[in-house]
């Protein structure tokens, strides 16, 4: 089927733009309106807006006269397209700026268009101006419950949820810098929709960058407020003649909830240079962490679990935190491994020798203030404006600058000691300071190097093990935070990273899987889904099977309870692994676009393998029908693989069926 996807530009109205199902119109005061093309009798905007502006002050510079317009034809790194050029004047209160809207659209990417503003101080005075502001727009209520649901890709110390409900009295700020000592950064997008489609913005440069993308909606409002923004920290003296450039930002349709729109913002930035995470085999198999007997675990509890862990059918083994001196000494203590390097290559082998892989834990860019490398290195410290050492908390260790070259060599360095000294098939690379830096201004011509190239870092540590071994797993779990791309740009395999809850590991699985559809997606160790044993919910979404059990007996040092795989856990895990060794979801498609995970419900998830369908329903208590969508138009058997029993029939191309279920119901829709 073929879809008209060149913008048009109106015969009747040149201040509209069109593209996909996306109108995008321009009034004479520069002021826009964002129309979908959908059944509602609610609009989407209300009418016209400010929603590209300067903050100077209290005072917003708006009301800016259109004067000229003109488009172009363009080729682009994403593809053919047409550039739109808007110009006014603002001339008030003795301001006087001329404003320069640039809006591109993409034949590959119909409904999407890109907006970036050029404001030139035309008068006699410095305009002082402390914020930019792009794509502002408020969204009309349709009255649902919630008012709106969001995905929102900021990262701070509470470990929020990323798909998020938005009601009157709503408010995150969602900058993408540091917003605690350690957490930072994540995906610079911020989905709105309610149940008949929204909208999504966000800043589609290649390198992270420090702006906000808030989300509000005031108390008694009937509308909630998304935006791209960009705060100065100094006011930036606009001087007669000069002029401000923004990013380029961008803004797009969906239907439903966030997966496409998100999708499709990855396929953009790849289109642009953006490295795109690549798939790995071996990062699709169950996976076993020592962490259950935590930092004071013994190499004999770890040797002791190996025949466990291979009976279960379990193909990694991960040695975790607690076998290094310090955070930036990555020699072994003596306590847990007396016999050094040879008794760390002695069980590396051990684990191989069984048919197992072998993953290790690393915390990179983090080093103890009295470590002996600070006390080698000093020079390699990040430091702030103050020339005071960024603190890291959770690991008691201060940041080490991404640009710095000693850094960088050190950790190739620590890379080959790994994987080819030791013998490790994989890095678990981790901890929520990885996912940002601050400003580095020990390093580098300017401190915002440090905040662009982070992912360069990365990028060094993968292909440095993919060197060593072609097949080496790279898992990065940037603990909490809202993943960034830059970074898993050069990463195989993505992760939970400590979820709260069953409903994270399904929220950043979908994320996941919208950002890199070829990733694989670890749901991190079953033990902190809800109930300590829920395996359906990575399992329904695709996602890679994890433990950290403890057997036979666990470690006396733990205090965060027990995780000892009794007779009746071990029934619950044989079955679990047993049945994913056997299906594979995990390598499956995930079909993102069938269901709302807000507004569905019950919340379902769809994997496609071998031409077969999966269905994943998830509620905590649920009697009553459901939909199969995406069928053929042909009968189905419903089949419950987890307990080996036929639910029904249904007839596609959306199937109906009654379900009673507590928790979960995963199904496969078998063909007559």
């Amino acid at each position: 089927m073929l879809f008209l996807i060149v913008a048009l530009w109106s015969s009747t109205n040149k201040n509209i733009i069109r593209t996909g199902d996306l109108q995008f119109e321009l009034n004479g005061n520069m002021q826009t309106k964002v129309v979908l093309s959908q059944p509602s009798n609610v609009p989407l905007m209300s009418g016209f807006s400010d929603s590209e502006y300067l903050l100077s002050g209290l005072k917003k510079i708006t009301d800016f006269h259109l004067m000229s317009s003109n488009n172009t034809a363009i080729k682009t790194s994403n593809g053919p397209g047409r550039s739109y050029e808007f110009i006014g004047a603002h001339d008030e209160d003795g301001i006087s700026i001329k404003k320069i809207l640039t809006i591109h659209t993409f034949e590959r990417f119909p409904g999407m268009l890109t907006t970036k503003v050029t404001y030139v101080n035309t008068g006699k005075r410095d305009i002082p101006v402390s914020s930019w502001i792009n794509n502002e727009y408020a969204i009309q209520s349709e009255d649902d419950s919630p008012a709106f649901w969001s995905f929102q890709g900021g990262s701070s110390s509470h470990r929020a949820d990323w798909v998020l409900k938005v009601n009157p009295g709503f408010y995150q700020k969602n900058y993408m810098g540091m917003n605690n000592s350690d957490y930072g950064g994540g995906i610079p997008v911020t989905s709105l929709w309610r149940k008949n489609g929204g909208i999504a913005i966000g800043h589609c440069d290649t390198v992270p960058r420090l702006v906000s993308l808030p989300v509000g909606m005031g108390e008694y409002d009937k509308s909630a407020t998304i935006k791209v923004e960009k705060d100065y920290s100094k006011e930036l003296e606009l001087n007669p003649g000069d002029s401000i450039v923004t990013l380029e930002t961008f803004v797009m349709p969906q239907h439903g909830d966030y997966f496409a729109s998100l999708r499709e913002y990855a396929n953009f930035l790849y289109q642009r240079g953006v490295h795109q995470p690549q798939d790995e085999n071996w990062a699709y198999e169950p996976m076993w962490c020592a962490w259950g007997y935590e930092r004071n675990f013994t190499v004999d509890e770890i040797l002791n679990t190996l025949p466990k862990v291979k009976e279960l059918g379990i193909k990694w083994v991960v040695v975790d935190d607690g076998y290094q001196q310090a955070e930036g000494d990555w020699n072994l203590n003596s306590r847990t491994f007396p016999g050094g390097e040879k008794q760390m290559k002695q069980l590396v082998d051990k684990v191989h020798e069984m048919g197992l892989k072998a993953q290790i834990w690393w915390a990179p860019l983090a080093a103890d203030p009295g470590s002996n490398y600070l006390k080698e290195n000093p020079h390699t410290l990040l430091l702030s404006d103050e020339g005071v050492p960024r603190y890291i908390t959770w690991w008691d260790s201060y940041y080490l600058s991404p640009v710095d070259t000693t850094v960088i060599n050190n950790s190739k360095e620590q890379v080959v000691k790994f994987m080819k000294d030791y013998g490790f098939d994989g890095l678990k690379l981790d901890g929520q300071h990885m996912n940002a830096v601050p400003p580095d201004f020990a390093h580098g011509n300017n401190p915002l190097e440090a905040v662009h190239q982070l992912p360069d870092f990365f990028k060094a540590v993968y292909n440095t093990a993919r060197s060593i071994n072609p097949h080496a797993v790279v898992q990065y779990c940037p603990c909490g935070d809202c993943v960034s791309p830059f970074n898993l740009a050069y990463a195989n395999q993505a992760v939970a990273s400590d979820p709260e809850s069953s409903w994270q590991i399904r929220l950043k699985g979908k994320t996941i899987k919208a950002l890199a559809p070829g990733l694989a997606y670890f749901g991190d160790h079953v033990e902190l889904s809800d109930g300590g044993d829920d395996f359906a919910t990575s399992f329904g979404i695709g996602a890679v099977l994890g433990t950290k059990f403890t057997w036979p007996k666990d470690n006396p040092y733990v205090k965060d309870g027990s995780f000892l795989l009794t007779p009746r856990r071990e029934k619950i895990w044989k079955h679990w692994f047993a049945l994913y060794n056997q299906m594979m979801l995990s390598k499956g498609k995930y079909l993102g676009k069938l269901y709302d995970i807000g507004y569905d419900k019950p919340e379902t998830h769809v994997i496609e393998r071998d031409h077969q369908l999966y269905y994943a329903f998830y509620a905590d208590s649920w009697n009553g029908g459901v939909e199969f969508r995406g069928l053929d138009a042909k009968k189905y058997q419903i089949y419950d693989y987890v307990h080996d029993k036929v639910l029904g029939e249904v007839e596609g191309p959306v199937g109906h069926l009654h379900l009673d279920f507590k928790k979960s119901c995963l199904v496969e829709a078998r063909p007559e």
